[in-house]
């Protein structure tokens, strides 16, 4: 089976292209990802992070280089990966519900690609404080900066302010002429990158015997669990019924149809995980690399350390409020029931002045289950190794922010795999035909 479908992707001449070109951008990110910056000591770098390692904390380095594929802990050019993109997306997002001249804009022809060129602007300025702040961070490393401290600071923002602005647009071209969400497949590539160095590194803390293989064991197994649970709630689905009357268009006159609205239970995805994460990000790495300098800032840094409590606590209402607003971003109940009535629907047992309220009501009941089931994953590594003593990296990968990204961008992936094999009239990738969702 596994076979044929291969034969199949590769027999589609417009897939094939596709996913050639989404796995040459992301085979030049993971390049990039190992090319220092200049003036950057490598060797430094290795003997200051190497002195680091053996840690079960999960402290913000750990957490970014983690999501950068190891680019962060090798002042790559890609060191701080696509998060500030995502960093200032959302606070557009947030400025275009907020202020009402924005909203406008986004309203009018052509509106959606002014915010989105706004976004870049903005990404820029982003760009910039974070790179910055690395330079702050790579003048605590001894021996790292080979060349003068202003020389250095000039070319380190430039460098990784480019590269950011580069992966940004890399993206962007994945989205339009890969397969898949391109910024979601830069993150996901990160993570899989780091999947072999946690293997190596749980194998030798086992051989080693400051690990327990027992609980090697117990964690693998509701790693899986986990997993199938993760994808389980993915593919979730509340069906609402509509119903259209009869109605002529022209000459032609059309039937009464039965159809329905598929609100998944958690209808956001990923993206409140993502969201939450890069929010949380942008003002820990600001607080570190100003610690030395300013007490306060050395104080809120170990306070908001990914692994503390206030952290998590932060962190799952950020989930949920992203959850319930992104929802509302792209699921808006008066557009649904807009369209419903204008195309002479009505959803069985609802009045028409009333389908605005039920859908409300529906997504509210759906979202608040999904959001929380995305908190309790999301918070997982932090229990791996409170209860077990877990390396900080191989935690993140049992649990949390890159197990729902890897399976929710792969869900995704096959599903648009899918949908061009079936275009074409080709069987899909599972054997009914159809990566099928469950009904709620």
């Amino acid at each position: 089976m596994a076979n044929n479908t291969l034969v199949n992707i590769m027999r589609v001449t417009e897939l094939r292209q596709r996913i050639l070109f989404t796995t040459f951008m992301l085979v030049i990110f993971r390049l990039g990802a190992t090319i220092p910056i200049p003036g950057i000591n490598v060797n430094a770098l290795k003997l200051y992070f190497m002195a680091q390692d053996g840690s079960s904390a999960i402290g913000i380095t750990e957490y970014i280089d983690f999501f950068a594929g190891g680019a962060f802990k090798n002042f790559s050019v890609f060191m701080l990966g696509i998060m500030p993109y995502i960093t200032t997306s959302i606070i557009m997002n947030l400025m275009v519900l907020v202020f009402p001249f924005l909203k406008k804009i986004s309203e009018e022809e052509g509106g959606r690609k002014k915010i989105q060129r706004i976004t870049r602007y903005a990404t820029v300025v982003i760009c910039i404080l974070q790179s910055y702040m690395v330079t702050v961070y790579a003048d605590q490393i001894p021996d790292a900066i080979t060349m003068g401290k202003l020389t250095y600071t000039f070319v380190a923002m430039l460098t990784v302010t480019t590269g950011t602005l580069f992966l940004m647009w890399m993206g962007e071209q994945i989205t339009q002429r890969g397969i898949g969400n391109g910024i979601s497949l830069v993150i996901f590539a990160g993570i899989v990158a780091r999947m072999p160095q946690a293997v190596v590194q749980l194998t030798q803390m086992v051989r080693a015997g400051t690990l327990n293989p027992v609980f090697v064991i117990l964690v693998l197994g509701m790693f899986v669990g986990v997993v199938a649970l993760v994808v389980y709630e993915q593919q979730g689905q509340r069906k609402i019924p509509v119903h259209y009357a009869k109605r002529v268009v022209g000459r032609k006159m059309y039937g009464a149809q039965n159809t329905y609205i598929p609100f998944k239970i958690n209808p956001s995805g990923v993206i409140p995980v993502i969201f939450a994460s890069s929010m949380l990000t942008f003002p820990i790495q600001i607080a570190q690399s100003l610690g030395p300098e300013v007490k306060w800032l050395a104080k809120f840094s170990y306070w908001i350390r990914p692994n503390g409590a206030p952290y998590l606590i932060i962190y799952t209402i950020l989930i949920i409020f992203f959850a319930y607003f992104y929802t509302q971003v792209t699921l808006n109940p008066m557009e649904i029931a807009k369209q419903i009535r204008e195309n002479g629907g009505s959803i069985p047992g609802v009045r028409s002045d009333k389908m605005e309220e039920y859908l409300t009501r529906i997504l509210n009941r759906i979202i608040l289950p999904g959001s929380l089931f995305l908190a309790f994953i999301a918070i997982i590594p932090s229990v791996i190794q409170i209860l077990f003593n877990f390396p900080a990296q191989v935690a993140m990968l049992m649990g949390g922010t890159s197990l729902l990204i890897m399976v929710g961008v792969d869900l995704d992936t096959m599903s648009q795999i899918e949908g061009h094999l079936r275009m074409h009239h080709h069987d899909g990738i599972v054997k009914k035909g159809k990566i099928r969702s469950r009904n709620l």
